[in-house]
């Protein structure tokens, strides 16, 4: 049986993965090519919730997680993640339930996104990055160590759609005994369907940080964006794990202001 404490680095890790290595328009994990523009900041304060059950092992995992954009330059944005993480593990052992509780900030994260060309409705950006060993290592709150990472973006505007795509490497240094080379692809779509009111969806695949597993966490998202003005957005949405190394069900939510 894995014990709860793999269980909770794990899902811990797949959480730093999607929440902080690429900051797409909330709920989506894939991120776009736009930029805030010279001078302005964005805040986002993003809220997750995940459940998993595998063997025995129910797990909650909670997350918040605030981020703050500027744009240096009309194409170039500098990004800093702070997220603060709470899990809970249930474990049975002889027909008893023994609990554990885990809390606190993880690894933070400072990102710079260049948009560097756009042709016919087509924008690409890169969007490299660190994460600073904030979070404990020995709760399943970080990896222990400075680590670095590299998204390239791809996306194409058609009217009230927009498609992006992300390829993107992470250098997972760490101390906790996890694969260093890691990989994420994933694709996105916007459709505003109203005024103000966008529907969006996405897939995506990452390399499983576990060494002894070889098969790589998968999901498939949906949600809402609504613009109460130019300057506010909420947005809802819920990502399903399709095989069993990503989370079961997680849910988000998020605001996010520009000024």
């Amino acid at each position: 049986m894995i014990c709860s404490k793999t269980l909770t680095f794990a899902l811990t890790l797949t959480l730093i993965l999607t929440s902080t290595s690429v900051f797409a328009a909330h709920p989506l994990i894939t991120d776009d090519a736009g930029t805030q523009g010279k001078g302005k900041f964005q805040l986002e304060l993003n809220g997750e919730y995940g459940h998993e059950k595998e063997d025995g092992v129910k797990e909650q995992a909670f997350e918040i997680s605030s981020i703050i954009t500027y744009g240096l330059f009309d194409n170039l944005d500098l990004v800093l993640g702070i997220p603060y993480q709470s899990i809970r593990t249930k474990e049975k052992v002889e027909e008893e339930w023994e609990k554990n509780r885990e809390g606190g900030l993880s690894d933070i994260s400072f990102e710079v996104k260049w948009r560097f060309y756009e042709i016919e409705g087509f924008s690409f950006a890169v969007k490299p990055g660190i994460t600073l060993p904030a979070g404990n290592e020995r709760k399943g709150l970080g990896a222990g160590r400075v680590t670095y990472s590299f998204h390239s973006i791809v996306t194409k505007e058609i009217g009230p759609l927009a498609f992006h795509a992300n390829f993107g490497y992470f250098r997972n240094e760490n101390k906790v005994n996890k694969r260093k080379d890691l990989w994420h692809v994933s694709l996105a779509t916007e459709v505003e369907v109203v005024k103000d009111l966008k529907i969006v969806g996405n897939i995506g695949m990452e390399r499983n940080p576990e060494k002894d597993s070889h098969r790589n966490p998968a999901f498939l998202l949906g949600g809402v964006i609504y613009s109460f003005t130019k300057y506010f957005d909420i947005d809802f949405g819920v990502k399903y794990g399709l095989n069993k190394p990503e989370t079961d069900l997680t849910l988000l939510v998020g605001i996010a202001f520009r000024f």
